[in-house]
C-alpha cells in the first residue's frame, strides 16, 4: 500500500538512501531539507516527492511543512527521523562546548519530538501510522569519552518509547532504528572501522523498506545492529 512519508535528513547519507528507495517503492514523499534546493536536478527531483523547507531546530518549520504536505496530498501515514548531528562533547567539557550540548539537545531530541507532536493528529487518525527513529547504538550504551552525543540518543531512544506506548491504541507503530558505525560522511574519521565492513546506507533503506510493508502485529519496537563485534 503506498504511502504519504514526511522524511528528515534526505540530503545525504541514511536519510538519502531511505528516500531513494521509498520512491522506487511507490510511496509519495514529503521531504524536511534546510537547503530545499539541495536536491533540484536529481533523482529525488521527480513527481511525487515534494522538497519542504525545515530546520530541526525550529519548531515553526516543523509545524509549517506538516501544514503544506497536508495541504498538497491530505494526508500523513508515516514519519521518518533521519535528521542528526555527532559533536564528541566529553563529560569534563570546555568553558563554551556547552553551547554542542544545547545544539545535540535541540536537534537530536527536540528535533523529532517537535516533528512528531506536529504530526500526530494525522498518524493517529489514518489507523495505521508509521514511524522510524534513526537512534544509533549509542542509544544503548556508551563507549569511550564522548558523553553529549549518547545522552542525546538515550534521550531520543526514551522518546521512541513515549511515542510507542502513546500511539498503541490508535494503530501507531514506531520502530527505533540503531546501527553502530554506518558508511557516511558521520563516519569519514572512524579508522577502526573500514568504510566497506560499516553498515551501508543501502541496507539500512531495505530494513525501512521492509517495516512498511509489515501489519501491525508484526512491527519490531527496535533493531539494534552491529558492524564489528561487541560484549
Amino acid at each position: 500500500m503506498p504511502r504519504t512519508v514526511l522524511l528528515t535528513g534526505a540530503s545525504r547519507g541514511i536519510g538519502r538512501s531511505i528516500a531513494k528507495r521509498l520512491r522506487d517503492d511507490g510511496h509519495r514523499l514529503s521531504l524536511g531539507l534546510r537547503d530545499p534546493d539541495s536536491l533540484r536536478g536529481t533523482e529525488l527531483d521527480v513527481d511525487g516527492v515534494a522538497h519542504h523547507p525545515y530546520d530541526a531546530r525550529d519548531p515553526a518549520s516543523a509545524e509549517a511543512w506538516v501544514e503544506s504536505t497536508i495541504h498538497q496530498w491530505g494526508q500523513i501515514d508515516t514519519l521518518i527521523h533521519c535528521a542528526g548531528i555527532l559533536h564528541r562533547t566529553p563529560l569534563l567539557f570546555a568553558n563554551g562546548e556547552e553551547r554542542d550540548l544545547d545544539e545535540l539537545w535541540s536537534v537530536n531530541v527536540m528535533g523529532p519530538w517537535w516533528l512528531t507532536r506536529a504530526s500526530w493528529p494525522f498518524l493517529a487518525s489514518c489507523g495505521h501510522g508509521r514511524i522510524q527513529v534513526l537512534v544509533s547504538m549509542s542509544g544503548k550504551r556508551v563507549k569511550g569519552r564522548m558523553a553529549g552525543y549518547p545522552v542525546s540518543k538515550y534521550a531520543l531512544m526514551a522518546l521512541c518509547q513515549s511515542m510507542r506506548n502513546e500511539g498503541w491504541d490508535q494503530g501507531i507503530r514506531v520502530t527505533a532504528i540503531c546501527p553502530s558505525w554506518v558508511n557516511t560522511d558521520m563516519a569519514r574519521a572512524v579508522t577502526a572501522v573500514q568504510p566497506a565492513e560499516m553498515t551501508q546506507p543501502g541496507d539500512l533503506a531495505m530494513l525501512s523498506s521492509t517495516l512498511l510493508s509489515l501489519p501491525d502485529a508484526s512491527v519490531p519496537f527496535e533493531l539494534a545492529m552491529n558492524c564489528s563485534f561487541e560484549t
